[in-house]
């Protein structure tokens, strides 16, 4: 039922009711899938494996009940048995109403980084329901078909800002741990609007993944970024150019000032982060050139690496002083994906190792659709910038 809900309801994630609609079904296969797994359990063997089949009751097709939830009301196919001796425990036999509570059990837990082992106590302990891990795992599989679907979804044309980043973690894989570098894209459309474009797993981080990324965008509508924010990774402005060759392009300067101050002594930070930004919130490139050599003068003897980084990556930190305060506020820094970022590693924490890619992947979905069903409206001073918007770029957007 729902790995064709996006594709039949041609479903564009960009607002609460959207998110709504799609963590109500979301949680209709969970409840389906618990539903059925209660029954497995209850006669004793799965369907069509009737090698360990021993009763003689079986199974009897399904009943349909409404149920009422936060998100609207969902219908769920209850399996039934032979005798009509099988009690769900998840979903009463009067019950219409999944409650507040046992939602946030259903979806929170998973998505907000509880493993499966704590999911089980959690449901034995509030509702005296007994699911084994593996039945959870199984269950929250159900939800693979979903994230293919909804990295499929077809994005809009026009992009003003689209965010890229990789945050990374430890995935056993074929009886070693690797690390992933799991690719993130955040968009801003010209409405204001801020959607996760996607999320995708790859070995490491690299231009060449992201060109891969860059051309599947492209190949899901999107016909045009104005602006792309991206990180200090060798070869990510040509990657992004050999895509979409009209976007500008602006480095993080907050990663440029990790990147370059990590090895300065504790007792020179504080000074020298001064001169520093007095060179990125200059209010002219002309003026913060003057303000880069100063600070080379000052430093090159100690830290002579420090501002040739800054001049030999100035074409792609600079861009953002051609464009008005709003916009400058708006692609300073990659501010909107390091947000998010910084949630999804607070769900993940208590994972330190996961088992697969996949396991991976429904942790860090679940936690995204809890995140961005906050993602509601549009920043307020969005009608300033998408008139300066209209300014800049009256050709790309005629």
């Amino acid at each position: 039922m729902m790995s064709t809900y996006l594709k039949e309801n041609d479903v564009k994630i960009k607002d609460g009711t959207d998110v709504n609609a799609i963590m109500r079904d979301m949680m209709s296969v969970i409840l389906e899938g618990v539903l059925t797994e209660e029954l497995d359990e209850e006669l004793g063997y799965t369907k069509y494996d009737y090698r360990n089949k021993d009763t003689d009751n079986s199974r009897n097709g399904f009943s349909q009940k409404t149920m009422h939830t936060s998100y609207g009301d969902m219908e769920l196919d209850i399996p039934r048995d032979r005798k009509g001796e099988f009690e769900p425990q998840v979903i009463r036999k009067y019950q219409n109403t999944v409650t507040q509570d046992m939602e946030e059990k259903i979806l929170s837990m998973y998505a907000k980084g509880m493993t499966a082992g704590d999911i089980e106590s959690h449901m034995r302990d509030l509702y005296g329901i007994e699911i084994s891990d593996s039945t959870i795992s199984r269950v929250t599989d159900k939800v693979l078909p979903i994230i293919k679907e909804w990295q499929e979804r077809p994005l809009e044309e026009i992009y003003a800002v689209v965010f890229m980043d990789a945050i990374h973690y430890h995935v056993r894989h074929e009886g070693r741990i690797v690390k992933r570098a799991v690719y993130i894209a955040i968009g801003i459309d010209m409405d204001g609007h801020k959607d996760v474009l996607g999320m995708y797993v790859g070995q490491n981080e690299s231009a060449k993944f992201w060109l891969s990324i860059l051309n599947g965008l492209k190949n899901r509508g999107v016909r045009d970024i104005l602006i792309a924010c991206v990180d200090g990774l060798s070869g990510f402005p040509q990657a992004i150019e050999a895509a979409f060759p009209e976007t500008e392009i602006q480095q993080c300067i907050i990663h440029q000032i990790r990147n370059t101050t990590k090895f300065v002594s504790y007792k020179d930070i504080k000074p020298l982060m001064a001169d520093l930004k007095r060179v990125y919130t200059a209010p002219t490139e002309e003026i913060a050139l003057v303000e880069l050599d100063a600070f080379e003068e000052k430093w090159h003897s100690k830290y002579p690496k420090i501002a040739k980084s800054w001049r030999d990556n100035w074409a792609n930190l600079s861009a953002y002083f051609k464009y008005p305060d709003a916009i400058r506020k708006l692609i300073y820094t990659t501010n909107a994906i390091e947000g998010f970022n910084r949630q999804l590693r607070k769900v993940t924490k208590s994972k330190t190792i996961f088992p697969s890619d996949d396991s991976l992947m429904k942790m860090l979905y679940l936690a995204t659709m809890d995140i961005t069903k906050k993602w509601t409206g549009h920043r307020a001073d969005w009608g300033l910038i998408h008139s300066q918007l209209e300014i800049y770029f009256e050709e790309r957007l005629s």
